[in-house]
């Protein structure tokens, strides 16, 4: 299965995330900025990179605009549930900065794992 980074300043979303795509078979890395998400990248073979936009330090939009230049061809799912103010979404433009697809919080696992199928090209091909 694929080798998966996930990217998320809150732990309880981060662990969410590593269940559901473990019970898929995939290899899950965790961390918890843009900067340690960089770092992993460089260090591991990675398939997909599933990003929060708003987190403290540098940011998933920053980090997708790193990771475009430096690694072009991974995959990215940029997930938010808005800034602190519920006012601002920025899915749409992680998207046109070259996200492959993105998630609203919150999802559900089902949600989560429907979107990871269609971006590695695995629809349908789950158990």
């Amino acid at each position: 299965m694929a080798r998966i980074l996930v990217n998320d300043d809150d732990a309880h979303i981060r662990n969410t995330v590593r269940r559901a795509l473990e019970s898929r078979g995939h290899h899950v890395t965790l961390v918890s900025d843009g900067a340690a998400a960089e770092a992993a990248l460089a260090q591991n073979p990675t398939d997909l990179l599933i990003t929060d936009i708003f987190m403290p330090g540098q940011d998933g939009i920053v980090t997708l605009l790193h990771v475009r230049k430096t690694f072009p061809a991974l995959k990215v799912i940029a997930m938010s549930g808005g800034d602190s103010t519920g006012l601002i979404d920025l899915r749409r433009d992680a998207e046109m900065l070259g996200a492959a697809r993105s998630l609203a919080k919150p999802f559900t696992p089902t949600q989560l794992l429907e979107v990871v199928d269609d971006v590695l090209g695995m629809a349908g091909n789950a158990p």
